[in-house]
């Protein structure tokens, strides 16, 4: 017999299967010997009273073995022969629309300007180690894309777009813990997205698909207002329908495509810095306790947004027990994300904080690429502000309200190091003056939030990407060259991994049609 309980259990009972069968013997009445297996299938921590609770869904097997697996496979098959599709970019939306091609019976043709997942390390070391910066391959470019180094969290609000769960699915298949199918707030870590990247490139080359890494599209084949495939900087020409999905900083491509009249518009943005605080201070606050999470639970994560004079300042991509990296993909540039491991054991906690920024709020509006400039410049600024290296200019968080230079700085996860500076002065003020009113609305609901133990890392500009290249929402295509499919977040439909995912399934499928 199988039954399945809602429960609302402190962290101690839930804190292993063990613990939890303990519970429902002595609350459910069970007898020890009737259950033969447990599996939890949903839960999340409610936080908002002094009291934590644990919500549990948890299903139970009474004198059975559970018969079905934990994850749903998919079967991928053989398409060697088969249509081909070229695909640019292999972060998750370009890996998901090619897993999902092969699912179609479509050839997928990966063309990355990256390395490996695994080559790319060495490069990103060398970012904090030497200051220097391969512009081919950084936190940005190469295999997995921003994300591979970026936390791996699998959180979205993007249900209605596509299907959630089977995503998650696709991760387990490749070596993803089955927790990203139980837990509210999934998170993989970025120590183990990479090995789950490469199970991921196993399955499409196993299948007949191709990947090129170190390959850049420089340009796309265009006749007759229909795309016939790429040409690339190493003399090789692809022909097929094309998936774009380059991610949010290839700029060059959002210049060709510019300059070549393939239609883009700007897009808003969110601007600001990486918000690092102590991770025990996060969690006493969070937690409402003096001694913190104690044994039982996780690092305490965070979400705030306000609206300030009509734009919105808000969290973004709240890493707790993480690390603040060096971002930037291009020399002369310092840009700033956050990532935590898969334990999320550092004592730090960091998100980026950042407002809206629309295109009228730009002094110099220059048409489809000004959010683009405005990007380059002010992550340029934080470039000379920074020292001309990698090291971030920062500040004390309580001395920008008072718009006071920092005098020291705390400790931080920042390893290329960090200069004092008046963010505050240099920044736009309309980004300034609403970080400033929105810290202190946080500080008022949650006490010991706005503190000087808190450091302000800048700056924080690739949120999403500063240009949006327009699809027919149905076909999914261009909106005036068919043959190409904007895709992902690069191309400004999505917003993190498992909606870049999404989209990067949909657009296989839309492909697909023409091929059909």
């Amino acid at each position: 017999m199988i039954q399945e309980y809602q429960l609302r259990i402190l962290p101690e009972q839930a804190a292993s299967e063990q613990s939890i069968t303990s519970y429902l013997i002595q609350e459910e009445g069970f007898n020890k010997k009737d259950i033969t297996a447990i599996r939890i299938l949903k839960r999340s921590i409610d936080a908002r009273q002094r009291t934590i609770y644990v919500n549990i869904k948890v299903r139970v097997y009474l004198n059975e073995m559970p018969k079905d697996d934990e994850y749903q496979r998919v079967d991928y098959k053989n398409v060697e022969g088969k249509p081909q599709a070229i695909i640019v970019g292999a972060g998750p939306a370009g890996l998901f629309a090619a897993l999902r091609l092969i699912e179609l019976g479509i050839r997928p043709i990966i063309v990355e300007r990256g390395k490996n997942v695994h080559d790319r390390r060495k490069d990103i070391a060398l970012i904090s180690r030497e200051h220097t910066i391969n512009p081919e391959s950084n936190y940005s470019f190469g295999e997995g894309g921003a994300g591979a180094f970026s936390d791996g969290k699998l959180y979205t609000r993007s249900k209605k777009r596509g299907n959630v769960e089977k995503i998650l699915n696709v991760f387990c298949q490749h070596g993803a813990s089955t927790n990203i199918l139980i837990d509210a707030h999934p998170h993989l870590g970025t120590d183990k997205l990479p090995r789950v990247i490469e199970n991921m490139r196993n399955t499409i080359l196993q299948c007949g698909g191709e990947i090129h890494f170190e390959t850049r599209m420089d340009r796309l084949i265009i006749q007759k207002q229909k795309v016939e495939g790429i040409e690339t900087n190493t003399g090789k020409t692809f022909l097929g329908p094309v998936i774009l999905a380059t991610g949010h900083s290839a700029r060059d491509v959002y210049q060709w495509l510019y300059h070549n009249d393939v239609f883009i518009e700007p897009k808003a943005i969110a601007v600001g810095v990486r918000l690092e605080h102590p991770s025990e201070l996060i969690d006493r606050i969070q937690y409402h306790n003096k001694e913190g999470r104690g044994k039982y639970l996780p690092a305490a994560e965070y979400s705030f947004v306000t609206q300030v004079d009509g734009r919105g300042v808000y969290s973004f991509c709240m890493c707790p027990g993480g690390f603040v990296v060096p971002a930037a993909s291009q020399p002369e540039q310092v840009v700033v994300n956050g990532m935590s491991p898969s334990n999320r054991g550092s004592k730090w906690s960091n998100s980026g904080m950042v407002v809206e920024v629309h295109p009228e709020d730009v002094a110099e509006v220059t048409g489809a690429l000004t959010m683009m400039k405005f990007q380059h410049e002010i992550e340029r600024q934080s470039w000379l502000q920074g020292g001309m290296k990698q090291t971030a200019p920062a500040q004390r968080m309580v001395d920008f309200t008072r718009k006071k230079l920092s005098f020291d700085l705390p400790d931080s996860s920042y390893s290329p190091g960090l200069v004092s500076s008046p963010l505050h002065f240099w920044m736009p003020e309309f980004i300034t003056k609403r970080l400033s009113t929105a810290f202190t609305q946080f500080g008022r609901s949650a006490h010991g939030f706005l503190t000087n133990e808190a450091l302000m890392i800048g700056v924080e500009s690739r949120t999403s990407s500063p240009v949006r290249i327009t699809r027919d929402k149905e076909t999914l295509q261009h909106i005036n060259i068919s043959g190409l499919f904007p895709c992902g977040e690069g191309a400004g439909y999505a917003g993190g991994i498992v909606s870049a995912a999404i989209d990067g399934e949909r657009c296989a499928e839309s492909l697909s049609h023409g091929l059909q």
